[in-house]
């Protein structure tokens, strides 16, 4: 029997990276998805986001593990369309016990005053009012089915600390915390346990294919690329990895939303190589 079996489990962003790592994982441990993505690009970010093939691959591979999936389009930033999802995945599925609140985006590198006004609504808008949209979604339906329930936002690394050149994204992780640890308190009595992910640099597109973070890393350089980061990243980790896989964040995911971690609730969890202890 799998450490979700029988559950449902609701990703956002699960298009690719985290989001599509934590959806095949709790597919093959046992629940049935509800699955959504913008399926757009945004014109503030320099690497492009998740596409209707990439949602239809990790929907297949939900299929593949036998699990029953309800999927669409969707913006976290519009909470109607999330809310509309949630309530038609609840009513074909029977119900809401996981929450992955994974949407996120990351920013051009810049100084905080350097930031336009435009990057500054997007980082908000999609990492910290779209994880508000997506809790006022879920959490009315999990009270009134009475069987408790694991919420599990995602954070960054970036929301323990004062990340220079990050100071929208900064922000918005920073609140995700926040919100993770108000909403532990208010949902204890309930059973549903809250918890935030706080993962360092993960090898996903939003960094292998993001050419502003090239830039910075190697400003010496004309044009340069993925190498390059991986190498100034491998010199600034403690364990000396440039980044971890989304399988790692997944893992520290299922052990919190299964009956392993039934007693763990309110916590910021740092999956980061040791960074954050270090700094």
């Amino acid at each position: 029997m799998g450490r979700v079996e029988g559950k449902v489990a609701l990703v956002t962003g699960a298009a690719r990276g985290q989001g599509r790592s934590h959806a095949v994982r709790l597919a093959q441990e046992g629940a049935d998805l509800i699955l959504l993505d913008v399926l757009e690009d945004l014109p503030t970010l320099d690497y492009p986001l998740g596409t209707g093939d990439d949602l239809a691959e990790t929907v297949a591979a939900v299929e593949a593990a036998g699990r029953r999936v309800v999927w669409d389009k969707a913006d976290v930033r519009d909470f109607d369309a999330v809310a509309d999802l949630v309530a038609r995945g609840v009513a074909e599925l029977g119900g809401l016990d996981v929450v992955s609140a994974n949407a996120g985006i990351s920013p051009r590198l810049a100084k905080l005053w350097e930031i336009t006004a435009q990057e500054w609504d997007d980082q908000i808008a999609v990492n910290l009012t779209g994880v508000f949209n997506t809790i006022r979604a879920v959490v009315p339906p999990m009270i009134a089915a009475g069987r408790g329930g694991a919420i599990v936002l995602t954070s960054s690394g970036a929301g323990l600390a004062g990340i220079p050149h990050l100071g929208a994204y900064n922000a918005s992780k920073h609140g995700v915390v926040g919100l993770a640890l108000t909403l532990a308190n208010e949902l204890a009595r309930h059973d549903i346990r809250v918890n935030a992910l706080c993962p360092g640099t993960v090898g996903t597109p939003m960094v292998t294919e993001n050419r502003s973070q090239h830039r910075f890393f190697r400003p010496d350089l004309e044009a340069p690329g993925l190498a390059e980061t991986k190498a100034t990243l491998a010199k600034v980790s403690p364990l000396g990895r440039p980044w971890i896989e989304p399988i790692d964040v997944t893992n520290a995911l299922l052990w919190l939303v299964s009956d392993e971690g039934r007693y763990v609730t309110g916590v910021a969890l740092p999956i980061d190589q040791g960074t954050h202890n270090r700094t």
